[in-house]
């Protein structure tokens, strides 16, 4: 059986308002895509863009300043608007501790994908090394 979620966390080396305004430039989200005009906030709908693995439609969900942020997206299956059975969830969550930020990242829904177990195992390895790297160059990016 599949896992339903992905679980990672690093402690970037800056304060969490730095980690937050890294998490709302375009650039983290978007790929390849076309960053200007490109706002992060509660309700948008933002589409990266990758020349190996294809477009991803992303809805931002709930964001609570320097805290919390949320979005849904259909990573299992390029190209399609997130929906019921396509999606998962992606929670951000920082928590300061002194000068640095512990950066939690949570990714759920992989079971209830309309997809075959060996595709729901695909999207979760995928991601899991997706993540990984994400969270790396994150942590590069904020702390140099």
């Amino acid at each position: 059986m599949v896992s339903d979620r992905i679980e990672r966390e690093i402690v970037i080396e800056a304060p969490a308002v730095q980690v937050w305004a890294a998490l709302l430039e375009p650039e983290f989200w978007l790929g390849e895509a076309d960053p200007t005009g490109v706002e992060v906030v509660a309700g948008s709908r933002l589409v990266s863009e990758h020349t190996e693995y294809g477009r991803f439609p992303q809805l931002i969900e709930k964001m609570v300043p320097n805290r919390y942020l949320s979005y849904r997206w259909a990573s299992a299956f390029p190209g399609d608007e997130p929906a019921e059975g396509n999606s998962t969830l992606v929670e951000f969550t920082l928590v300061e501790e002194g000068g640095s930020t512990r950066l939690r990242v949570v990714e759920s829904g992989f079971a209830a994908l309309a997809a075959s177990e060996a595709q729901r195992r695909g999207a979760v390895d995928d991601n899991t090394g997706g993540w990984e790297q994400v969270l790396d160059e994150l942590k590069q990016k904020v702390e140099k």
